[in-house]
């Protein structure tokens, strides 16, 4: 939180000792009492609904539905939104589709139980579960037995969600592109949202969203407040896609009620995202405007179709979603907001250390005991960059189901284990489910995926060493230029400013990628195509981040981007290689011209990437990595200037396009040339 304008900033030593008392103070007061002086959980099941009490937090669910209606919590009688119908309280939902009718959007579903039963109940712990049955008599019945439950511990301030999705192996065929689980707050109670410690304000209220307050802009998710009843989001875009994060940065998120005698916090913390599809860079949904917060444990956001979960008529497929955890805390009058903020990462942190849980009754969550772990050390083998193997330092490495190498990042019927590796190469990965996997890796600074030539199988309590690994990245020569940086990102380019008519005030100057309508800023910025000199132009200002379309009149056109460089010598017979990292895509076609493509063999034209990920109209900064290896024989090149054309071919709406992660020219093998970055 920014102090106030013209008060002075406060010691240091200060402001340590007053966290230090604060969070003490929080602690204690969100726990309600230790768990030894706490009072029992208690369990009341009536004919409609049934209610569960730890003397902290009481939690009431429909029966046999499972629909969360209410949660009390520090006196209020009800933390959520609850008006009867299927989109308020606490929810779980999921769009499917079946193949053989394939609505165009899929279908949305709340999934109501229909079956109720408390699967335990003591004083320490209750556990309830909530349970549906494919019925093959009824069109519009799930393919899927779903088991939601909901646990509750003795002094804890808040309470656990999980489920298990099954896929009998009599089932039909069926996809699902979206399963989580959502929470409708007080709309009289929370109004700043904290998704990190960079993103975090004050929000306008859903009713602002509606005409005549707000006025829809290019897709029904962004609107424009015209006359909010808070006149400080005047002139504001409003848009859920602007709060997305990563899955390795979203361990917790929530609302304060900053308007209460005594604020309060309502969070969800994720302490594990071994359930989640598409690996620790998928982007999603996280709180936004409602109030709202999710917990989204696939989806294809910013990926498209290739993260569909699909499962085969006669597949058999069961998943543990969660648990994750709702927590609620309440802040001291001298603790203020930011004291609840830094109280939840605490406890999301406290999570993470208990993980895996020990309490959850399902036999089909594994245990502490249940799982294994996987060690070793990787290294980088370059011989352009260096004459020994490098130690493959923060290196993303995780554990999948079988593929091929990047696969990982389009998986979702199976659980991932991820880590970084520290500065020496070394990684560890624990806690992983018995089973099969591949080892997989990317090194932020290299191009290209690894992956373990053998099949890791993981048994419960046996620690495996794999030892030394090493990972060779693509190359096929020296680097004669290069522009950007290989990260899976295209944050390192050039970002715009917003029209100021779009703003969001959170993004002026952090995250700019965020704000609305950039798409559109391409046209303004550069009213003649995109032209990069490699050795004068610096791709940070002069490499804009998305290569989109451009409006004229009525019609959505192309855009080319020009790269030109110099050579002072070129080998005619050899090969020379062009490589394009893609950050992310969306229904886009490249077609590469070197030297305007003239002479036989010098147009190239990649397939289409990108169904679906629609990552520019959602403020995203990366999605599904995409390598293009493209040779160019020397005879289409020249000594002294060059030039590299690509072209994004397709232009149906302002939508399509691609951002781009790294490119690279090499020079035949055995030529050696001195790195030179676009720069």
């Amino acid at each position: 939180m920014a102090a106030a304008a013209g008060a002075r900033a406060p010691s240091l030593f200060f402001i340590l000792i007053i966290t230090v008392v604060a969070a003490a103070s929080l602690l204690n007061h969100a726990a309600g009492a230790t768990a030894g002086a706490a009072p029992p959980v208690t369990l009341r099941v009536d004919r409609r609904q049934v209610l569960v009490d730890n003397g902290v937090v009481q939690v009431t669910l429909s029966r046999p539905r499972g629909h969360i209606t209410g949660v009390r919590y520090n006196g209020e009688r009800n933390l959520l939104h609850y008006s009867g119908s299927d989109n308020s309280g606490g929810y779980w939902d999921l769009v499917w589709n079946n193949p053989a009718t394939d609505h165009p959007r899929g279908m949305f579903n709340v999934l109501d139980g229909t079956e109720f039963r408390v699967v335990s109940s003591s004083e320490d712990q209750v556990e309830l579960s909530f349970k549906t049955t494919y019925n093959p008599a009824s069109s519009t019945s799930i393919p899927l037995n779903i088991d939601k439950r909901l646990v509750m511990l003795k002094g804890s301030s808040g309470f656990y969600c999980y489920a298990i999705y099954e896929h009998a192996s009599d089932y039909p065929a069926m996809n699902i592109s979206e399963t989580r689980i959502a929470f409708k707050l007080n709309r009289g109670k929370f109004n700043y949202m904290v998704v990190s410690d960079d993103i975090q304000r004050y929000m306008p209220s859903d009713a602002d969203r509606n005409a005549p307050r707000g006025s829809p802009l290019a897709y029904k998710e962004a609107v424009l407040l015209v006359d909010p009843k808070e006149t400080q989001f005047k002139g504001e875009v409003d848009d859920k896609y602007e709060y997305t994060m990563d899955h390795k940065d979203n361990l917790v998120h929530g609302w304060i009620s900053s308007n209460h005698p005594n604020p309060m916090g309502f969070w969800i913390i994720t302490p594990s995202d071994e359930f989640k599809s598409g690996g620790p860079t998928k982007r999603e949904l996280t709180s936004h405007v409602g109030p709202t917060s999710l917990a989204v444990f696939t989806g294809t956001h910013y990926m498209g179709k290739d993260l569909m979960l699909n499962l085969a008529g006669g597949e058999h497929w069961k998943k543990v979603f969660g648990p994750v955890f709702i927590y609620l805390n309440s802040s001291p009058k001298q603790g203020g907001l930011g004291a609840l903020w830094e109280d939840a990462k605490a406890q999301a942190q406290a999570e993470v250390s208990k993980w895996p849980y020990s309490f959850p009754e399902s036999p089909d969550f594994a245990k502490p005991g249940e799982r294994g772990s996987v060690t070793g050390r990787l290294m980088v083998r370059d011989r352009y960059m260096s004459n020994g193997d490098v130690p493959a330092g923060m290196a993303y490495v995780g554990l999948a189901a079988p593929g091929q190498p990047g696969s990982w990042a389009t998986q979702s019927k199976n659980y991932q284990f991820w880590t970084r590796a520290t500065s020496s190469g070394k990684f560890t990965i624990g806690n992983v489910r018995e089973g099969v996997y591949n080892l997989y890796a990317w090194v932020p600074g290299f191009l290209g995926d690894y992956m373990y030539t053998s099949s890791v199988t993981i048994k419960p309590g046996r620690a495996i060493d794999l030892g030394d690994l090493v990972f060779e990245p693509p190359r096929s020569g020296p680097t004669l230029w290069e522009i950007g940086v290989p990260d899976r990102t295209a944050a390192e380019f050039f970002v715009p400013d917003a029209d100021p008519k779009y703003a969001n005030k959170l993004f002026l100057n952090k995250d700019k990628y965020r704000q609305y309508g950039l798409w559109e800023r391409y046209a303004d910025l550069y009213p003649d195509d995109l032209v990069f000199t490699v050795g004068q132009s610096d791709y940070s200002k002069d490499w804009f981040f998305a290569h989109v379309t451009r409006k004229v009149g009525d019609d959505i056109v192309p855009t080319t981007r020009h790269i030109r460089f110099n050579l002072d010598r070129v080998v005619p017979g050899g090969t020379y290689t062009l490589r394009i990292a893609l950050a992310a895509a969306h229904m886009s076609r490249l077609q590469v011209h070197v030297n305007g493509g003239a002479r036989r063999g010098g147009v190239f034209t990649t397939p289409a990437y990108g169904d679906g990920g629609n990552m520019i109209a959602r403020h995203g900064i990366h999605g599904v990595q995409v390598n293009i290896e493209l040779p160019i024989r020397g005879y289409l090149l020249r000594e002294g200037e060059n030039t590299i054309s690509i072209t994004q071919t397709r232009a149906f709406n302002e939508f399509m396009g691609v951002m781009y992660d790294y490119v690279r020219l090499e020079g035949p093998p055995g030529s050696m040339r001195t790195p030179r970055r676009g720069a």
